[in-house]
């Protein structure tokens, strides 16, 4: 028996986990990963399935604890711990994909301010800032002078940054909004997040004592992202916002084989195999011919992958045609 979190948000995959399984008759239950016998309520069940968001605030205190300590006691679980431990956690994923020896973007990060200033003093610029966490090109922008990066830096050693931007919230709304992408409505619930930010904010706290820095890879008009799921792989190119140079979260998707370099379904590939991932989204960029990989995140929009013409396996061969991967998640937990 497969156990599946009960979630009502439809960008998550619990739905279509639920659809795969009564189209194919595979048995499941459906359960409330924060109830207080959840471990009880398992017993009698295989594997746990849950998409847990970074933006929820009992997911961010409590989802991996819950996931990991299944997995420990012999219980399937999706997301497993090679896959999610690093989830929302840029500067886990430097550790991690610099020790794997990936192809990584260059990326620094410093713990004390003298450290941070004194390297800030040797660099060139541009570069970019991020914090730790944060989706859709949220917490990100690009640091053009060293006078830039040294107020980041006190910042960062002093007062530090909210985990939610309500002002880079506000202008993102706006841009949707122009754009037909969401109605005014949301753009004036941006205004209200001003007084009162997420609760997942408020539960993060601020973001202080870091300082994070990534190369900024010029002459890259998009993004490609490169899903891996259970040896199977499939992709986008996501063109960036009109004059800006983040593509994360922009709208503009290109599906067509055509526009994916397989070079970097290949550089995907090799990295899931040393991470022993069950499904990873890979963002890449290019730097002069080579494929450098930027970051990491066990789950994604999904309807934002419902166009994709086709996927390929880890031989290369091309599958053209609709396809279903969270079908292909259910299958990894029988």
């Amino acid at each position: 028996m497969i156990a599946i979190h009960n979630n009502k948000s439809t960008d998550l995959f619990h739905f279509r986990w639920i659809e795969y399984c009564n189209k194919n008759n595979i048995p499941y239950r459906l359960v409330n990963c924060y109830d207080n016998d959840i471990i009880q309520q398992l017993k009698d069940c295989s594997a746990l399935m849950w998409h847990y968001h970074q933006a929820n605030s009992t997911d961010i205190v409590m989802a991996k604890s819950l996931l990991f300590s299944l997995e420990q006691s012999g219980i399937k679980v999706f997301p497993d711990f090679n896959t999610a431990w690093h989830f929302d956690d840029k500067v886990a994923q430097k550790y991690l994909l610099e020790a794997l020896g990936t192809d990584l973007v260059p990326t620094w990060v410093f713990y004390d301010k003298k450290s941070a200033v004194n390297w800030i003093e040797k660099a060139t610029f541009p570069k970019v800032f991020k914090l730790k966490g944060g989706a859709g090109s949220q917490n990100v922008q690009l640091v053009k002078s060293k006078e830039e990066a040294k107020a980041l830096a006190n910042k960062a050693f002093g007062y530090g940054f909210p985990a939610y931007d309500s002002w880079g919230s506000i202008k993102e709304r706006f841009r949707k909004w122009r754009l037909g992408k969401t109605n005014f409505f949301d753009v004036i619930k941006g205004f209200a997040r001003l007084a009162n930010p997420p609760r997942y904010a408020k539960v993060m706290g601020r973001e202080m004592d870091y300082l994070y820095f990534q190369e900024f890879i010029a002459n890259n008009d998009s993004d490609i992202r490169i899903v891996v799921v259970d040896g199977k792989a499939f992709g986008i190119k996501r063109m960036n916002r009109e004059n800006d140079f983040r593509a994360s979260g922009s709208g503009f998707i290109l599906y067509d084989k055509e526009s994916i370099d397989e070079r970097f379904v290949k550089a995907a590939f090799e990295i899931n195999r040393k991470l022993k991932a069950q499904c990873i989204a890979y963002d890449f960029v290019l730097d002069n011919d080579k494929p450098l990989l930027i970051e990491i995140s066990y789950g994604f929009a999904n309807a934002g992958y419902d166009a994709c013409v086709g996927y390929w396996d880890e031989q290369m061969n091309w599958y053209e045609g609709t396809f279903n991967p969270y079908g292909w998640m259910v299958e990894m937990m029988r």
